[in-house]
């Protein structure tokens, strides 16, 4: 049997490649801490921040 068809991805799957590339490379904790002020590697605040860019960018 063949591989399977790559589907195209949508804006947000992206982001959430995008988020693991950055989990993987440190950038970006693996998990979030809660704390009020959402800390500066927090996962969630990367997520938001890449949908907005790929948003702005299509």
């Amino acid at each position: 049997m063949g591989k399977k068809a790559a589907k195209a991805e949508t804006p947000k799957q992206q982001a959430k490649a995008h988020v693991r590339k950055l989990i993987k490379k440190g950038k970006v904790k693996s998990k979030c801490c809660q704390s009020k002020p959402r800390c500066k590697k927090c996962p969630i605040r990367a997520l938001k921040k890449a949908q907005k860019d790929l948003a702005r960018a299509a």
